[in-house]
């Protein structure tokens, strides 16, 4: 066993302390064994995942007057809102399709299943800035939905929006910040929030790959991306070895706290903060 293992479990054991003696009563924290199950409902064929999209925030408890499905040209996001107390919105999103080989899982069932529980945990908490979940559209054909979704926003609405937080292809280890697609505050303020959760964590720098947070770092919207992969990414992404046997759902767990306890920290600061 690794010593980056030992530290991912040593992590998981400090975070269900935590949680089990969590003043915050309304938060409701999902554990590893639920997010795995959810992992193990990963459609594989791409014509399936906006449905099964839908019937995991159903799972999870959003009503039909919290969905929408946002069709544009080419594409449809699915869009889940919770409002705040304020106009100021901070958008967490990952992206459902997936490439013609493999199941998908890791890339990006694991971001889906992260951002259901992430909506699960404070679909009843009171929040100040309202909290828009997407699950993007054809971010493989070039970032398509998200693209579309920021396009769409209205260049007098833009300064509402203080963050946009990506998740895409947790899994094989604890999370990290993709470099080359996020913007520096957001950056330090994962690597901030993980130190003080005691949490292993990295950068990285994959390529010339982008995200869907590239989407709104390219109309001005400080964004991030946060992955869980290992230099063994590139024989299981893409590829037919994408499988849910590939997934390890401690990963996934690390990730969904690791952004859940981003939220808080953006909910109770300026909305320039991170600008």
């Amino acid at each position: 066993m690794n010593s980056t293992h030992n530290a991912i479990l040593s992590t998981l054991a400090l975070l269900l302390c935590v949680s089990a003696h969590a003043q915050e009563s309304t938060i409701n924290f999902s554990t590893p064994e639920e997010l795995q199950a959810d992992l193990r409902l990963a459609p594989c064929k791409n014509d399936e995942r906006l449905e099964g999209v839908k019937v995991l925030f159903e799972k999870v408890g959003a009503p039909a007057s919290a969905v929408s499905a946002e069709k544009y040209k080419s594409v449809e996001n699915l869009v889940i809102r919770k409002q705040g107390t304020s106009p100021e919105t901070i958008v967490i999103g990952a992206h459902y399709d997936k490439v013609p080989d493999g199941c998908g899982a890791l890339d990006n069932w694991t971001g889906i299943v992260a951002l259901a529980h992430i909506y699960r945990s404070i679909k009843d908490v009171p929040l100040r800035k309202t909290i828009i979940f997407v699950a993007f559209g054809k971010e493989e054909d070039g970032l398509i939905g998200s693209r579309a979704m920021v396009d769409a926003i209205a260049k007098e609405q833009l300064g509402r929006y203080c963050a946009m937080i990506n998740i895409d292809s947790l899994g094989l280890a604890a999370p990290q910040v993709l470099d080359n697609a996020s913007s520096k505050k957001l950056r330090d303020l994962a690597e901030d929030v993980a130190k003080n959760m005691k949490m292993p964590f990295g950068h990285a720098m994959v390529g010339t790959a982008d995200s869907d947070s590239s989407s709104f770092i390219r109309k001005k919207v400080p964004a991030v991306t946060i992955h869980g992969l290992t230099n063994e990414w590139s024989s299981i992404l893409h590829s037919r070895n994408d499988q849910v046997s590939k997934v390890n759902p401690v990963s996934v767990y690390l990730g969904y706290r690791l952004v859940l306890a981003m939220v808080g920290r953006l909910d109770t600061s300026v909305c320039a903060a991170y600008g």
